[in-house]
């Protein structure tokens, strides 16, 4: 029996088991425009003045909120990290640059070596971390002094409801008030920081694998190596079986603990600034006597020197 698409009456291919709907390829991308408009709207996130600086990995998730965007009328442009991972971080660069060739896009790129003196296992090790922690640490840090440097007014990332809802059971299942307190789609304007936003966290990411086939978007398959065994997977899985159960979970999940959001942390630091100070090394805003980043470069320069 032909499926319908609810929308036009025609042929359904595509099946969205938590809207209980069905729908066809032109319909889906309408839908899926919609849902990032949206969330644009519901949380302010950008305007049509705003110079938008898309943190790019070359996944799927990225290229797609990049390729949404610039659909979308916003001033986009890339910002690429080679983090030289053997086995993926080539293919990485390479998805991202095709991308950029292919609709004209600027995409900015840098090399991790060309901000630290090791790779971003050896860094690890010397702030004692998880990869993936000091990994994202650097990216951050990055992402918002570029971005101040060339006059971008917002950054945004390519987090989806999945990524978004496990992050929150996760931190609600061991109550990490600070992580709670930032976890809102946008982060405004602070002394010494940018905007930074996520666009996609109204669409999941079968959603968006969906869009990228439907958009011919060639991304980047392969996983981070250094990603085996994260906490976060765990998450995921829990929220994934919640969904197959119970459809549309992670979508009201997320959205309720928005509309709760300020009522539980309207005195959080997001929103009183005063608990952080510039950094007297580099400036980014900080609660240590200096940031992250520069505490990860004198841990670096105070390693002992191979003969």
């Amino acid at each position: 029996m032909m499926m319908k698409c609810r929308v036009c009456g025609g042929q359904a291919t595509i099946k969205l088991e938590s809207y209980n709907t069905k729908l066809c390829e032109r319909d889906f991308l309408a839908f899926f425009e919609r849902r990032v408009k949206n969330a644009i709207k519901d949380f302010d996130m950008l305007n049509h003045q705003d110079r938008v600086l898309v943190a790019v990995s070359g996944g799927k998730d990225s290229l797609a909120l990049w390729d949404v965007l610039r659909r979308l009328g916003y001033q986009v442009s890339g910002y690429h990290l080679v983090v030289n991972i053997p086995g993926s971080s080539e293919d990485a660069l390479q998805k991202s640059q095709a991308f950029a060739e292919k609709t004209g896009a600027e995409l900015i790129v840098e090399n991790l070596a060309e901000l630290i003196d090791a790779d971003i296992k050896a860094a690890a090790r010397a702030m004692k971390k998880p990869v993936c922690s000091v990994c994202g640490m650097v990216k951050r840090y990055r992402f918002n002094q570029l971005a101040s440097e060339h006059g971008f007014t917002a950054v945004v990332t390519g987090h989806h409801l999945d990524d978004e809802s496990a992050t929150l059971l996760g931190n609600l299942v061991h109550w990490q008030e600070d992580y709670l307190a930032r976890q809102y789609p946008v982060l405004p304007v602070r002394p010494g920081m940018v905007k930074k936003a996520k666009p996609l966290v109204y669409v999941s990411k079968k959603e968006i694998e969906i869009y990228a086939r439907l958009r011919d978007i060639a991304f980047a398959s392969s996983e981070c190596p250094y990603a085996e065994g994260a906490t976060s997977l765990v998450y995921k899985d829990l929220v994934n079986s919640l969904e197959e159960k119970m459809p549309s979970t992670k979508i009201f999940f997320l959205k309720t603990f928005f509309k709760k959001y300020r009522t539980y942390f309207k005195d959080a630091r997001l929103e009183n600034p005063a608990e952080l100070h510039p950094c007297p090394e580099c400036g980014y805003p900080t609660s240590g006597p200096v940031c992250n980043f520069c505490q990860l470069k004198h841990k670096l320069a105070s390693r002992p020197k191979k003969p």
